[in-house]
């Protein structure tokens, strides 16, 4: 008989490659190839330049340029909406078959292995997905699991990645991206979760600091964002694509 932590790892984990995680022990020092994902906010590390300096030559590559002719703030805009849609995505797939984590992992708790041209490979306490699996919420509402969340690891990236002259308003604006991304993920996966994942993501959009990042259209469900990731300006003459939920989409 499968554990409910292992089902709810497998079941989380089939909604798409930006939700499957690994699990370990809480606490645990990590075996290589597998590291601290607090690593990306200490800045001393280096380990968040070396990233961005890798996202900035893929997008210079994708038009045939060096990399110094793409902004460092486009490839640090880049590099942060993919780490954060990579941590955010498979809590909010927790959230859609059970409940957001009373208490959500930090950085410190989180592993990785990095990895460029789609999802990283991310683990997950086996505590947090235990007590998910058990419903162990105690009095802590959905709101205060999603603002919690948000001021723990998801700030933490955000500070980081504020140090490459990125302004708040656009990283705020990636979260909020990046939030209302996965929920459409999991909706695209699995229908049948389709009011589950978007009421997780409602509790997070809601909070005060996305509450100003996006619109949400109460006709229709459209999401927009207020700010652009800036990756159209890595194209030559900062003439690439937007994307669609961009502020910069012609209505």
């Amino acid at each position: 008989m499968t554990e409910p932590t292992t089902a709810l790892q497998e079941q989380v984990s089939a909604l798409g490659p930006f939700f499957t995680f690994e699990t370990h022990a809480a606490g645990s020092e990590p075996i290589a190839p597998w590291r601290k994902l607090s690593e990306v906010a200490r800045v001393e590390s280096g380990v968040l330049a070396e990233r961005v300096a890798s996202v900035r030559a893929a997008l210079a590559g994708g038009g045939g340029r060096p990399a110094e002719e793409v902004e460092l703030r486009v490839a640090a805009s880049v590099a942060h909406l993919g780490l954060v849609a990579r941590v955010v995505s498979p809590l909010l797939g927790l959230a859609a078959l059970h409940r957001l984590p009373s208490r959500p992992p930090t950085l410190d708790d989180l592993r990785w292995h990095s990895g460029l041209g789609g999802a990283f490979a991310l683990s997950l306490p086996r505590e947090t997905v235990a007590a998910v699996a058990t419903d162990d919420a105690g009095s802590v509402t959905g709101a205060d699991a999603a603002g919690a969340l948000l001021e723990g690891p998801v700030r933490d990236l955000a500070d980081a990645v504020a140090a490459f002259s990125v302004s708040r308003r656009i990283l705020w604006g990636n979260v909020a991206s990046a939030v209302n991304g996965a929920a459409a993920g999991i909706v695209s996966a699995a229908p049948a979760l389709a009011r589950p994942a978007r009421t997780a993501a409602l509790l997070m959009l809601r909070h005060p600091q996305l509450r100003d990042a996006h619109t949400l259209d109460p006709r229709n469900g459209r999401f927009r964002r207020r700010s652009c990731c800036l990756i159209y300006r890595a194209a030559p003459d900062a003439a690439g694509a937007v994307c669609g939920d961009c502020v910069l989409v012609r209505r």
